[in-house]
């Protein structure tokens, strides 16, 4: 099996001979590799995730948007069996049941394949296939929501069932006069719906991943409905996992949650072929623009970039540290970097890429929301 090293050894050498289009060969080499082992369409749907980066969250998640790099890399592709290899950190609950009913509305079986990690929303994906195939090094993650919720400092993100649990609190400790003061503060920063946003924003989560669960993975199971409803459950639950980033090993998913779990190590070759590939792609967002990638085993792609531009500000008297304590101000000149992002089509090199409309949720994320919202990340 290609180690990242080796792949990178690989990426060097063909670039000598491509220059930038080695990303997208190296890559493409191997997911058609896997797509004609297995005999099933093959569709990559990574992200940026897990490298050090400044790209807003947002790029990197599930969102709406993805719904149209399915429809690229899905159309033209005559097979009823899907290979998905998921590495994402979760993302929007209402996106990813439309990516479900989508992919569900193509393809008659599917297995969701997960290299690494698929976090949150994205395990909430993997629960909609047929079966998950994990290696010892691959992850799942709790489906409990995440509120962001405006405060006096700012947008901040907290569990839903943290909320609920800290209001139960509030209750009991308010009857009492003197504890009263030491509330106020922290009651007052929630809405008036927020608690209900909450319950609803568990039960979506519960509800999805039952129905999905009963529909595929367990439909053959005698009792279904009740693992699909105990899998659900434990997935949710925010006390069980103590942390939204609590990686759920392969154990854990077949022995805890009774989900139909394939090792990826008991076929040498499909292993080989599925780490090249991820191998392929973390080079690819190492070495090149991109943040996430959607792309089939023919080559077609949907790929999402970040762009950093570098900005050097003279120094004067108004540069100082927006947070100085103790800092004494600098003569140099400040450097800062803006950042955008636009959807490639099939490739890197001049000639191979169509550019899509620009996305601005890097702009639009800084504004602190006025009412809670939900992300499943």
């Amino acid at each position: 099996m290609p180690t990242w090293g080796e792949i990178l050894s690989q990426l060097a050498a063909e670039q000598e001979v491509s220059g930038p289009l080695a990303f997208d060969i190296v890559r493409r080499t191997y997911l058609a590799a896997l797509s004609e082992f297995t005999g099933n369409c093959t569709i990559l749907y990574a992200t940026k995730w897990t490298v050090p980066s400044n790209v807003q969250p947002d790029l990197l998640q599930i969102v709406e948007e993805d719904v149209q790099g399915l429809m690229e890399v899905v159309h033209g592709v005559d097979n009823e069996k899907l290979d998905l290899i998921l590495h994402s950190p979760g993302g929007s609950p209402e996106a990813t049941e439309a990516f479900v009913t989508y992919l569900r509305s193509k393809f008659r079986f599917i297995r969701v394949i997960v290299p690494h990690a698929a976090m949150s929303a994205a395990t909430m994906l993997a629960c909609a296939a047929d079966e998950i195939i994990m290696g010892k090094h691959s992850f799942l993650g709790p489906i409990d929501p995440q509120m962001i919720v405006p405060s006096q400092y700012g947008a901040i993100s907290a569990p839903a069932q943290a909320i609920l649990d800290q209001f139960e609190m509030a209750k009991k400790e308010c009857k009492d006069p003197q504890l009263l003061g030491s509330w106020m503060p922290i009651l007052s920063q929630f809405g008036p719906a927020l608690l209900v946003e909450c319950q609803e924003a568990l039960e979506l989560a519960k509800t999805l991943v039952r129905e999905w669960l009963l529909e595929y993975m367990f439909k053959e199971e005698e009792t279904g409905g009740e693992l699909a409803a105990q899998a659900a459950d434990k997935l949710a639950a925010h006390g069980d996992w103590m942390s939204h980033a609590r990686h759920i090993s392969r154990d854990a998913a077949e022995k805890t949650l009774n989900l139909r779990i394939t090792y990826l190590e008991d076929d040498e070759r499909l292993q080989d072929l599925v780490l090249s590939v991820f191998h392929a792609a973390s080079h690819t967002f190492n070495g090149t623009p991109a943040v996430k990638l959607i792309e089939n085993h023919l080559g077609k792609a949907f790929i999402k970039q970040h762009i950093v531009q570098q900005m050097v500000v003279p120094a004067g008297p108004s540069a100082r540290p927006a947070r100085s304590i103790c800092a004494s101000p600098s003569a140099a000149p400040r450097t800062t970097s803006t950042g955008h992002s636009t959807a490639l089509g099939n490739g890197w090199g001049r000639g191979q890429t169509s550019a899509r409309l620009p996305h601005f949720s890097d702009r639009l994320s800084r504004r602190a929301p006025r009412t809670a919202s939900c992300a499943y990340n």
